[in-house]
């Protein structure tokens, strides 16, 4: 377990640093697909709601660190996105097109909504999503094109970051 953790924390990382940099070019919108949330909803589907919390709570802290985002802000909400895609670990077949583009979706959508719960609560503090803005949609359309392909290349690295025992 601690060994899928780390290394789901490593690959959130990187694909942090690669949406900053290079995907950032590339932008619509001002918007870049999210693959280090892809990334947590693969993990946390696959392995389940503790490995979805952990690897959430420290690749949101670490990301905290890289960005200019409050301390915690990014912990919190991928601890509560890697809990609850934990929690429908088994539910659904594994389905090689719609269910990453759902799960992604979803994940997209609950950070939108956390983040504007918490813009209610520390208003200058946390930018929330406009939905007037097409910023949101842009990101959760990339973000949805993008899962199949994604976990389809996570899929090659199943012995790094999905336990075998929960296979």
């Amino acid at each position: 377990m601690i060994k899928n953790i780390a290394c789901s924390v490593a690959f959130i990382i990187i694909a942090a640093l690669i949406q900053s940099t290079l995907l950032q070019r590339l932008a619509i919108y001002h918007a870049v697909p999210d693959i280090a949330l892809g990334i947590l909803v693969f993990s946390s589907y696959f392995n389940g709601v503790m490995t979805g919390q952990l690897t959430g709570f420290f690749s949101g802290l670490a990301l905290d660190f890289l960005s200019a985002a409050p301390l915690g802000l990014n912990a919190l909400v991928r601890t509560i996105t890697g809990a609850l895609s934990g929690l429908i670990r088994g539910t659904f077949v594994a389905d090689t097109i719609f269910l990453p583009m759902m799960l992604c979706g979803a994940a997209t959508v609950l950070k939108a909504l956390l983040l504007f719960l918490l813009h209610i609560l520390f208003a200058e503090g946390v930018r929330a999503y406009s939905l007037q803005e097409p910023l949101f949609w842009v990101e959760l359309a990339l973000n949805m094109f993008i899962a199949p392909f994604l976990f389809a290349l996570l899929r090659r690295f199943n012995s790094l970051l999905v336990n075998r025992r929960k296979r």
